[in-house]
């Protein structure tokens, strides 16, 4: 089977390549690459900055380089599509998020440009990365289905553009019934090598990250609004070629367990003391240190993380026979332990320090 990653060398896209390249298996982080098992896929990767293809997993991959946001993107992707069985898109931005339209280019217009070049080259399967951040408002005490209304949370740019291009998956479908299309929406993804990343994307670099795996918390101040989910990479790949291998179509919730609520926070951060903080005071807090660039989350994180509502992945328990084999608290561990010893991916760009 010929599969076309987009966006394989970032922190989804390189859990995918170690999942596909071992085959069937699931293999573990410390084994997976071309040499853990022979390889059932043809794999082709797609990225604006290439890999080290000398090293696991992005050896053993057919790489192209190409920019989804471009002018000719559309002809350049559709002659990378060219024979593939399926095309798997995660191409996207989270920063500069000082500059929206900068982000809308690659996340939104850059969606729409895979999905013309999909079927302009006649790709039978097309899965996208989209997220619990494209739900509308809902409850924290129970869960959602993929039926739940994906019109995103209006004061966040990342929701509105998951909201977005959810629509255009929809247009998308109607014009090309004969096309199959699956929708994953995963929770926060963690896994330790993509520590870095993480730790620039959504702290910066003026805070110093190597304490945080290592310092017990004396308090932990959260508002009791703050009910996320989490699944690790590599449980998330195994979803992802799930979907692929078995052909499968619609909207896939996936997320570990349990729930990170503030309880669960504070024993992932050793805190000795959870105490509730006022939601109101948190985004100030918030919105004013990343005006000032001091940090680089804007504060349109913290109305997904308490407004989103906690999803069911029921559906690819039962549809798929996916399972997590990590908990969603042993997954933010090990991000916070790669953290604290400056845990990098060297071969790949988006992943390297």
């Amino acid at each position: 089977m010929r599969i076309v990653i987009v966006g394989a060398t970032g922190n989804i896209g390189t859990a995918i390549l170690r999942r596909l390249h071992g085959g069937g298996d699931r293999p573990d982080r410390d084994t997976a690459g071309p040499a853990a098992a022979a390889d059932t896929h043809e794999l082709v990767g797609v990225a604006r900055r290439l890999p080290d293809a000398t090293v696991a997993p992005y050896s053993g991959v057919e790489w192209h380089r190409a920019d989804v946001a471009a002018p000719d993107a559309v002809e350049r992707l559709t002659a990378i599509l060219a024979g593939a069985d399926a095309v798997v898109h995660l191409a996207w931005l989270l920063q500069p998020n000082h500059r929206e339209r900068e982000l809308w280019a690659t996340n939104v217009v850059g969606q729409r440009n895979l999905l013309a070049a999909a079927a302009s080259a006649g790709v039978p399967h097309v899965i996208v990365s989209s997220s619990v951040g494209a739900y509308s408002r809902g409850p924290k005490g129970s869960r959602v289905g993929e039926d739940w209304p994906t019109g995103g949370v209006h004061t966040s740019h990342y929701s509105r553009h998951k909201a977005a291009n959810e629509r255009a998956m929809d247009e998308f479908e109607a014009r090309h019934p004969q096309i199959l299309v699956a929708r994953v929406r995963p929770g926060l993804v963690f896994q330790h090598d993509a520590a870095s990343s993480v730790g620039r994307l959504f702290i910066g670099g003026l805070v110093p990250k190597r304490w945080l795996g290592r310092v017990r918390l004396p308090m932990l101040a959260v508002p009791v609004q703050v009910v996320s989910q989490a699944v690790h990479a590599d449980d998330l790949a195994d979803a992802f070629a799930r979907i692929i291998e078995q052909r499968a179509g619609g909207a896939f919730n996936v997320a570990g367990e349990p729930v990170l609520d503030p309880v669960a926070l504070g024993e992932v951060f050793g805190a000795r003391r959870v105490v509730p903080l006022r939601r109101a005071v948190l985004r100030a807090i918030v919105s004013v240190t990343w005006m000032l660039r001091l940090q680089a989350s804007d504060p349109g994180w913290i109305d997904i993380a308490t407004n989103v509502p906690v999803m069911s992945t029921a559906r690819a328990r039962s549809v798929l026979g996916w399972e997590p084999r990590r908990s969603s608290t042993s997954a933010l561990r090990e991000l916070l332990d790669g953290m604290g010893e400056g845990a990098r991916v060297a071969a790949s760009p988006p992943l390297s320090r």
